[in-house]
């Protein structure tokens, strides 16, 4: 039996409305995307649209669910010891590479790393690196995950908002740099 969330068609459907919702946020806020602009530009029903999400900020978030998967990957493409001064080239690429969709992404991802986007963020990042923590027998997996997850998310969403001011290189740099302190500290 074919369920929803393995429906080839569902799957591309779903595709087709976040293609169009980044291809509508290029040309406008995600404030000013409305569902029929989308359901549009993607070839596809009002109903259909409703039958996998509830609104524009469901796809929204639905449509950056690769940003999020991306960002957690890039913090943890590293193995053995971490260099603090030399991030991992995949989180490098990875905060160069936010630019095209940067408003969308302040949008979903508030300052302070609230927001939709940022509980996605917060929730994975934090899953990803207490299992990796646990993994190495480090102490505090939940903690020191949670400190991860709480600077990654709030750094990044206030440099993105311009709270930061800082190059993508620099604010990899500084990122890497906290979330190593983090994992390196003492506790007990």
């Amino acid at each position: 039996m074919t369920t929803p969330a393995s429906d080839p068609r569902a799957a591309r459907t779903r595709e087709r409305l976040r293609r169009a919702l980044l291809d509508e946020c290029a040309e406008a806020p995600l404030t000013e995307v409305s569902v029929t602009a989308v359901v549009r530009r993607a070839g596809v029903g009002r109903a259909t649209f409703y039958l996998h999400y509830s609104d524009v900020d469901a796809l929204a978030v639905d449509a950056c669910a690769d940003v999020v998967r991306a960002a957690v990957d890039a913090l943890h493409a590293w193995r053995g010891v971490p260099d603090p001064a030399v991030p991992p080239p995949a989180f490098t690429e990875f905060v160069a590479g936010l630019a095209p969709h940067a408003e969308l992404y302040r949008a979903l991802l508030l300052p302070g790393g609230g927001g939709p986007l940022g509980a996605v963020l917060h929730r994975d990042l934090r899953a990803r690196s207490s299992a990796e923590r646990r993994l190495a027998g480090a102490p505090e997996p939940d903690l020191i995950a949670s400190a991860v997850a709480a600077t990654f998310a709030g750094v990044l969403a206030d440099w993105l908002h311009g709270d930061i001011d800082a190059s993508p290189g620099l604010i990899t740099h500084h990122i890497w740099r906290l979330l190593v302190s983090l994992h390196r500290t003492p506790l007990g």
